[in-house]
């Protein structure tokens, strides 16, 4: 069994995208399309990598992302925060995410920015 990835995006169409890729390569991938499902998600499934979009409709990933590293059981888990906002990359650092991911996505830049931090999971 590969690596557990946890694709949260409040966009189906690029969380499937995302999942049909990373599972191609072997990977284990569950999607989810609303942040306050994280929680629970996490608690049951317990990821390697989580690749969190900043900007959801009605939850901020930024929020969610300093939330997983303030707690203990979450906070080794390696996040990788995806926008098309033009100051994405500042604000994934700024809450704590391990790397950034712009969109549109490379789809060789997303293999090897997860198999990274899957490595150092």
């Amino acid at each position: 069994m590969g690596k557990r990835i946890l694709v949260v995006d409040d966009d189906p169409s690029i969380a499937e995208a995302i999942s049909l890729t990373l599972e191609d390569e072997g990977y284990t991938v569950q999607t989810l399309h609303d942040g306050k499902k994280v929680w629970d998600k996490v608690d049951l499934w317990t990821p390697d990598v989580i690749i969190l979009d900043i900007l959801m409709s009605g939850y901020d990933g930024r929020e969610i992302a300093r939330r997983l590293k303030e707690h203990q059981a979450t906070r080794q888990i390696p996040i990788v925060i995806s926008s098309a906002h033009p100051h994405g990359a500042s604000m994934a650092q700024e809450a704590g995410a391990d790397e950034f991911l712009p969109k549109p996505f490379d789809i060789s830049r997303l293999l090897d920015v997860v198999a990274r931090c899957a490595h150092s999971a």
